[in-house]
């Protein structure tokens, strides 16, 4: 049977977006696991916060102030990181996120809404919001994947995951650009799966359903803390009927990362999701 645990020892792990909620909890399994891991965010302050977290833990990592949308950034956190930890074998692209100003206010048009000017219809939305959250989501796994894929050509057992979403299989209502973004990140992740296969670079991603962020508190919750409209009807339409927790993605990351258990997996975007991709609503 072998041992199926996992040993990260002599890695280096990259992860973007990792002054988040869950790219932060990424980092900090990542290093339980034994890797040396560079925390990159565009708010050096939390990056370096969650990676002082980990070196109190006893791990090794670094926090870094990057922007996952400048190539020059990107280039000189790759000389820091190569100096300070060494070359990448690990990159977990988890940059990413929603703007409002790429939102609809309502899920549905109705005739009247265009001329309604306290509402943000179809026809109102920011192209300037809309190519942000495009960019942010696809360019900003783009180009960290040029700048540190390059460090695990000629290497083994190198991995790249993406982070993708639910809304990438079937679009939520008042989110298009963010749900065109994250279909975009799962076709890339089979793109590169299949453009670098012959280096032995697997590339999978993971589809978080509903979990609550810092990003999405304020579309869930309402200030005093009583769910939204929007809340209940996610957790009607997801059959285990709650949030997920951010350590039940951990599983699934430290799988797609075992040598031993996933040399065999890679275009794979797996949903973690309570079974809400699995409902039908009937």
């Amino acid at each position: 049977m072998g041992n199926y645990e996992i040993d990260l020892k002599d890695k280096v792990a990259v992860v973007t977006g990792a002054g988040g909620v869950l790219c932060s909890m990424f980092a900090k399994t990542l290093a339980q696991a034994g890797a040396k891991v560079a925390l990159l965010d565009l708010n050096e302050e939390m990056a370096c916060k969650f990676a002082d977290e980990i070196n109190a833990m006893g791990g090794t990592a670094k926090g870094y102030k990057t922007n996952v949308l400048d190539k020059e950034s990107l280039n000189a956190v790759h000389e820091q990181v190569l100096a300070d930890l060494g070359p990448c074998d690990i990159l977990l692209n988890g940059a990413g996120g929603n703007n409002k100003r790429a939102n609809t206010d309502k899920e549905y048009f109705y005739a009247g809404d265009e001329l309604d000017k306290d509402t943000v219809s179809f026809f109102d939305l920011d192209q300037s919001g809309v190519e942000f959250v495009f960019n942010l989501n696809f360019i900003g796994t783009l180009l960290p994947t040029q700048v540190f894929a390059k460090d695990m050509i000629g290497k083994k057992n190198c991995s790249i995951i993406n982070i993708s979403s639910m809304n990438a299989y079937t679009p939520l209502t008042k989110i298009p650009a963010y749900s065109g973004a994250k279909a975009a990140i799962s076709n890339f992740t089979q793109w590169l799966a299949v453009h670098f296969s012959k280096e032995g670079i697997r590339v999978n991603a993971i589809a978080p359903g509903f979990f609550v962020t810092a990003q999405n508190k304020d579309l869930l919750f309402n200030e005093d803390g009583s769910p939204t409209p929007r809340t209940e009807k996610i957790l009607a339409a997801t059959p285990m009927g709650r949030f997920g927790e951010a350590e039940e993605l951990n599983g699934t990351l430290l799988y797609l990362l075992n040598e031993k258990m996933a040399s065999f997996v890679t275009g794979v975007v797996i949903p973690i999701d309570g079974g809400f991709s699995a409902y039908s609503g009937v």
